[in-house]
């Protein structure tokens, strides 16, 4: 008989992501983030009081609150739709019809098996068929999906489909290397490997289109 704990422990430390959305629950906003918050403060007290803690010292005395509010208000803040940034489009009036790429986008994000660190940098194409969004907004929807408790190979999905949605093309391409520090730091603990994940949409499936985004990830940036 399969142990269904074992099972679900194995997927994890494989690093295998059971769903393309994020896993969340229809009652996931019920509660307001200060509720949450609370909610989450008394978790991670008993958590290191269980690991005996000493929760008296001026150094571990906040670190409850400390931690349930850099949850909900910020590593994961990006599960909750209202933090979601507008993705203002304009019109290409300067008809510019070549490839666009912001490359080194700063990623943080956290691994949804271990809870621990994924960091790294996206790099983001997009073709315009007469619309184009601010660089700054590229940058906000690669923050946003980012802080979540995510899977890397969702991540990329999510960031190229919302890319996609906004300026209504396919010609979407996005490219993310990213260390996991439950790689890293715990398990194999493999200092010095990283993931690379792609997603390719429209004309980007072209080999020429890709190898033109590949090509312009490897530039050096100079000032």
């Amino acid at each position: 008989m399969i142990n269904r704990e074992e099972s679900h422990d194995e997927i994890g430390d494989n690093h295998i992501g059971s769903c393309a959305q994020n896993p969340l629950r229809k009652d996931a906003f019920d509660l307001s983030d200060d509720e949450k918050i609370e909610s989450i403060k008394k978790d991670v007290k008993n958590i290191l009081l269980t690991l005996g803690m000493d929760l008296t010292d001026d150094s571990m005395k906040g670190t409850p609150n400390r931690v349930a509010k850099m949850f909900v208000k910020e590593i994961f803040g990006g599960l909750n739709p209202d933090r979601k940034p507008k993705a203002s489009t304009f019109d290409n009036n300067y008809k510019y019809g070549e490839m666009l790429v912001e490359k080194n986008i700063i990623v943080y994000s956290t691994c949804e098996h271990h809870l621990l660190p994924i960091i790294g940098r996206a790099h983001v194409a997009y073709i315009s068929n007469g619309t184009v969004i601010g660089l700054s907004k590229m940058n906000r929807i690669v923050e946003y999906y980012s802080k979540r408790p995510q899977v890397q190979e969702r991540l990329t999905m999510q960031i190229v489909q919302e890319l996609q949605n906004a300026l209504g093309t396919q010609d979407v391409a996005c490219v993310i290397d990213a260390k996991h520090l439950c790689v890293n730091s715990r398990g194999i603990s493999d200092i010095e490997s990283s993931t690379v994940t792609s997603e390719f949409g429209g004309k980007f499936k072209e080999a020429q289109a890709r190898r033109e985004f590949l090509d312009y990830i490897k530039l050096e940036t100079k000032f």
